[in-house]
């Protein structure tokens, strides 16, 4: 698998603008690409799109609030969910502090700070005093938080994740993945084309899922 990680290498050194050449189908191999390993959606007859991220990414920032804008957007046959990538034992703290978030119903509230913490102001929230004295900062009860940072289900999806992560065979993020099989990249030129191609992923995806199977022929007796 050509690795996610090469196409937005491209755009650390400043995204090319869009040529009119977008406006022509993604080509398999240079701006989208198979999976080794298909794996089974849980959105069943819907077209299902997960991004892998992590907070410490700066590309990942960057295309947040463009993914947002984008995720508002989607019809109504399209699920989507993030996954917190794990690439590496020092991914794995960020995935815990996702799911914390997400049960505790504060991810749109707090979110966009942990990237900026993270990557901006450079804050250690990997490390759990850190995390906790900066969340309970936030206004967030901090033994609350912690409990549930340190709760089972918490883990279990932290697991979960490393699980996927290595499943989905991804080495770099932001990572998307369209219906457990098709990924945009490696050839990008931005971050809007990265979702262009998303959306031709997901109408071939549709097609897919709503073409009907090949009638079998009778068996003569």
């Amino acid at each position: 698998m050509k690795l996610v990680k090469l196409a937005f290498a491209a755009l650390a050194f400043g995204a090319l603008a869009l040529q009119p050449a977008l406006a022509a189908d993604p080509v398999e191999g240079r701006n989208f690409h198979r999976l080794q390993m298909p794996q089974p959606t849980e959105a069943n007859g819907k077209v299902e799109v997960i991004e892998f991220f992590w907070y410490g990414c700066p590309h990942c920032a960057k295309l947040e609030p463009l993914l947002k804008g984008w995720v508002k957007q989607l019809p109504a046959d399209v699920s989507f969910r993030k996954v917190p990538a794990i690439l590496s034992d020092k991914w794995a703290p960020g995935a815990r502090l996702y799911y914390t978030l997400e049960a505790m119903n504060l991810l749109d509230k707090l979110s966009d700070e942990v990237f900026d913490a993270m990557i901006n102001q450079r804050i250690d929230l990997g490390n759990e005093n850190v995390l906790f004295d900066w969340i309970a900062k936030k206004g967030v009860d901090r033994k609350a938080f912690a409990d549930t940072y340190k709760s089972f289900s918490v883990q279990a999806k932290v697991r979960q994740a490393a699980e996927m992560t290595q499943e989905y065979g991804f080495s770099g993020v932001p990572a998307l993945v369209i219906g457990g099989k098709y990924s945009p990249g490696p050839e990008l030129q931005s971050y809007e084309h990265m979702l262009q191609v998303a959306d031709f992923l997901i109408a071939r995806n549709r097609a897919e899922i709503k073409k009907p199977s090949a009638p079998q022929k009778a068996v003569k007796k």
